[in-house]
């Protein structure tokens, strides 16, 4: 097994440039995984692994025939492995994986699907809560208009729990996304303050249907506002009128889920 000392060493240097910044990742069509149970999702998930990497002042050396054996292992010190971990507590063990196309013609979605979209979130935690509340609820697809965050950004793998390997997710533009929704004959809900919106809990999300919601700071844009004619809204009796987007996501999410008996 390769074994790398120094944090100068090129390869270390590469490994904080690949978790720090979102252009070497674009780059080199790379990303890293922190965590044992994120580097078995992501492979259950169908990613492919360059290479796994090993401190054992932290790994449970009898965790080592969880690991296929066609994946290079690289030994890494203390020194190094804490450096790229933003975690507080670690388990021992990275991985360099290539990222995944997420065209939308790549989407298996089914007959009756249940999906969601999500227009220019900015927050990496926040498509992170996303990503795994839509895992627990099993749902077709996640769509990803007009990205505003690497999904492969390290914080969104660490509040995913690893759900971003779980999960179907489709990136682009929101007309080709609308565009998507409608060859397939999906129901669009956009959620909204304004027009004199429905309340969620009395329409009927049996048949295909995606929701839709807009960015932390100003919600859903005109485009999806002017091409929804069911805007639904969660009643609110405090004294904000919205909640994180993610809680957002959720309620509307298991609301359908409950209409089709989970």
């Amino acid at each position: 097994m390769k074994k790398i000392t120094s944090i100068q060493n090129p390869f270390a240097k590469f490994l904080v440039s690949l978790r720090d910044k979102s252009k070497v990742r674009k780059e080199k069509n790379q990303f890293l995984i922190e965590g044992k149970r994120e580097i078995f999702l992501s492979i259950q998930g169908g990613y492919e692994i360059e290479k796994i990497l090993v401190c054992f002042d932290f790994f449970d050396i009898s965790d080592l025939k969880k690991i296929p054996e066609n994946l290079e292992l690289i030994e890494i010190t203390k020194e190094i492995f804490e450096k790229l971990s933003y975690r507080k507590k670690f388990d021992g063990l990275l991985a360099v994986a290539n990222k995944k196309d997420h065209k939308l013609l790549n989407l298996n979605i089914g007959d009756n699907p249940l999906v969601l979209v999500v227009e220019n979130i900015e927050k990496p935690g926040n498509i992170g809560a996303i990503l795994r509340t839509c895992d627990a609820a099993n749902i077709d697809a996640v769509f990803i208009a007009d990205q505003g965050v690497d999904i492969y950004n390290s914080n969104v793998i660490r509040s995913s729990v690893g759900c971003i390997f779980t999960n179907q997710i489709g990136i682009g533009k929101s007309n080709e996304i609308f565009d998507y929704l409608q060859r397939n004959s999906i129901n669009i809900f956009t959620a909204v303050l304004q027009d004199n919106p429905t309340s969620y809990h009395t329409l009927d999300y049996t048949g295909p249907t995606a929701f839709v919601l807009g960015n932390e700071t100003d919600g859903l844009s005109f485009f999806w506002k002017n091409k929804s004619v069911n805007k639904i809204v969660i009643p609110m009796q405090g004294k904000i009128d919205s909640m994180n987007i993610s809680v957002s996501a959720a309620i509307l999410v298991f609301e359908a889920k409950r209409q089709r008996g989970f």
